[in-house]
């Protein structure tokens, strides 16, 4: 028997419930398993292709996998926790709790259960004990009903008969809920077992080289088979799941995985267990996924001691149903054991984020820097188109040293003497530009004279006139920049005619 850590263990032959971490998996060992070369027959002595027993339904969760809850941590289901509000009860008597006949009760009282024969001899000590043939069986009746709201103890009905023992699994316990928990979408050829180590993420990942050659010598240290390792993920309590796989390699060069079944069937065997619990291997289990069939049959049948209705109200409830199944969580320890693995998943979640909030943040850093950097070589650009303009054109002047001035240069002089013209003349730009200048210096010389004047101004009307100022000033940069700029060029054009005039 094996187990998980995504679902409540379920016996497929009885339907209990098993402790541990999850769903049990069924599959037949090798008859003799001495090696792992490839073979066909029923004693086969390799890792080849074999014939085990179909594995049982539910027996591929992923020990890995949290719970996935919707609106609650284990699933918006029928019954929320631990509760008294649905199933048993209902329709029974207040002051015996259970009813003084149990037996004609159930079907309205116990949320529908159909009493087995083997559930007989409970209905008997919870509701009919004979033990004394007083008044006092009335009184055992109500402390074996106790036990088994709480699930544990024996209960004693008949002097002919030996007790019940009430377990946690039996119908009346109230400790129950259903969560849900992820399906695997591994297949059987990928070959995936997961192994469960009592040690420290840290202290596996740091030997990891070495339990690799230690799997591989508990495996039967054949050179054709080479164990890897899927994934390393860390567990509640300071463990730590190993996921592996192995690869079978043929004399032809070829190479295949060895079925999850296969390796775990070797897995195991006793002597092989006991080589990996040396390893602090306290738990394998096989990651595949179910099949239709065998999901079909997981959830046609109830298991043992929760409530058929409240298991149907559960699949009605499942938030996803194609890619979680709901599991029955029966007591405190199965409880505390999703709530641990819950707040693992979480914290490994808020990890991840921070991982990826600290990338982002970064990114963010050398996004800002290139583009700093564009507008720098932007920059550089610019200055180093002018400085090879004026390269070329000096490069030209030499060129055209010693020739007489062309036709087109003539026109370009005349043109360029044209626009000289017009930014002196007294109604051009540079006019204009020394008449604005004027008028500034006077309302200065005024503002100053005036400065000891007391006046108010409008506030809107004062936002006006700095407005209409600014865009005043603003133009009159613009146009102080133009200008330089053409006088400057016209500075160089009149030194190249000089130059080669002189």
């Amino acid at each position: 028997m094996a187990f998980n850590f995504g679902g409540a263990a379920t016996n497929p032959a009885t339907g209990l419930a098993a402790p541990g971490f999850g769903t049990t998996t069924t599959a037949a060992a090798p008859a003799g398993f001495g090696g792992f070369g490839t073979t066909t027959t029923g004693a086969f002595g390799g890792f080849g292709t074999t014939t085990t027993s179909a594995a049982a339904p539910g027996s591929t969760f992923s020990f890995a996998t949290p719970a996935s809850t919707t609106g609650g941590l284990f699933g918006n289901t029928q019954n929320k926790g631990f509760g008294f509000s649905s199933g048993l009860g209902t329709g029974t008597t207040a002051a015996a709790g259970f009813g003084t006949s149990l037996g004609t009760t159930l079907g309205g009282g116990f949320g529908g259960f159909n009493i087995q024969p083997q559930q007989q001899q409970q209905a008997n000590a919870l509701s009919a004990p004979t033990l004394l043939g007083d008044e006092r069986d009335a009184i055992l009746a109500k402390w074996n009903q106790l036990q088994a709201f709480w699930g544990t103890g024996k209960g004693y009905f008949n002097n002919q008969l030996p007790p019940v023992d009430f377990t946690q699994e039996n119908p009346f316990c109230r400790f129950k809920a259903v969560g849900y928990s992820c399906i695997p979408g591994s297949k059987d050829e990928d070959g995936l077992v997961v192994l469960a180590f009592n040690k420290k993420e840290a202290d596996v990942r740091s030997q990891q080289q070495q339990l690799v050659e230690s799997l591989h010598k508990v495996l039967g240290g054949n050179q054709t088979l080479t164990v890897n390792v899927e994934g390393v993920k860390a567990l509640p309590d300071d463990q730590t799941e190993v996921v592996i796989y192995v690869v079978e390699r043929s004399p032809n060069g070829t190479s295949k995985r060895i079925p999850a079944t296969t390796l775990y069937s070797y897995v195991e065997q006793a002597n092989t267990k006991a080589q990996l619990t040396q390893l602090a291997v306290f738990m394998s289990v096989t990651r595949t996924e179910l099949s239709p069939a065998q999901l079909k049959q997981l959830l046609a049948n109830a298991p043992a001691g929760v409530d058929p209705i409240i298991w149907e109200q559960a699949k009605v409830d499942n938030p996803d149903a194609d890619k979680l199944i709901p599991v029955p969580m029966v007591g405190f320890k199965e409880l505390l054991r999703r709530l641990k693995i819950q707040d693992q998943m979480t914290k490994q979640h808020q990890s991840r984020v921070d991982i990826i909030s600290n990338d982002i943040s970064e990114l963010q850093k050398n996004q800002a820097t290139t583009v700093a950097k564009i507008a720098q070589y932007k920059r550089k650009l610019m200055d180093l188109s002018h400085r090879v303009l004026q390269v070329l054109i000096k490069q030209e002047i030499q060129r055209k040293s010693g020739y007489a001035i062309q036709v087109d240069e003539e026109h370009l002089r005349v043109q360029l003497d044209t626009i000289q013209c017009e930014l002196n003349a007294p109604t051009q730009f540079k006019g204009r530009l020394n008449e604005l200048m004027s008028q500034i210096r006077m309302q200065n010389h005024f503002g100053a004279v005036r400065s000891e004047e007391r006046y108010s101004v409008d506030g809107d009307l004062l936002r006006e006139i700095r407005q209409h100022l600014k865009q005043q000033q603003e133009g009159l940069s613009q146009l102080i920049s133009v200008i330089k700029d053409d006088v400057e060029d016209i500075k160089l054009i009149e030194h190249g005619l000089l130059d080669r005039l002189g």
